[in-house]
């Protein structure tokens, strides 16, 4: 059973840490599963679950479609570009994306728990500042700071689904 998503300071290694110690805004959201799932696992549950569906489904509206055969690409390596992101960054236990307007990072990483006990599964993002603003310009402008407490809540739910479905241990995605 995975434990309860909860906030966290980026693990050793973390591909977001380049923006936390650039002093763009960052978080990281962490929970712990029992089952052992692969980076490519992870990847596809969390783009496939039914909350980020959700997204897709308004990212579509706004000519940026997805499908699930696509997040299956993103997950294995053969896709670089998926619904509003690209891949900045990838190793074999994390994967970086850029969102198109080049505001926002999306980081999923999985790492392994104490022996024999599952996986702990990373969720984080990191917002910066536009690429024409003057220097020293805030990440968090309008609308990135008030959406702020919003998307926590929604970082650890998307965590959370993700977490379920790969607990459910559907057969596809072990």
């Amino acid at each position: 059973m995975a434990t309860p998503v909860r906030a966290s300071s980026l693990p050793p290694g973390a591909l977001l840490a380049a923006y936390h110690s650039a002093g763009h805004y960052t978080d990281c959201y962490q929970t712990r599963i029992d089952a052992r799932p692969s980076q490519a696992a992870y990847v596809e549950a969390f783009y496939t679950s039914w909350l980020f569906k959700l997204e897709r489904r308004i990212l579509a509206l706004a000519s940026m479609p997805s499908t699930d055969v696509e997040a299956a690409e993103l997950a294995a390596g053969t896709r670089e570009h998926f619904a509003a992101w690209r891949v900045e960054a990838r190793t074999p236990e994390q994967l970086l994306l850029c969102d198109v307007q080049g505001r926002t990072r999306s980081w999923l990483m999985r790492a392994d728990a104490a022996p024999g006990t599952g996986r702990t599964l990373y969720f984080g993002s990191a917002i910066v500042p536009a690429p024409d603003a003057r220097p020293g310009a805030a990440a968090l402008d309008f609308p990135y700071g008030a959406l702020l407490g919003f998307h926590r809540l929604y970082s650890r739910l998307l965590l959370a689904a993700a977490a379920a479905r790969l607990e459910r241990g559907a057969s596809r995605l072990q």
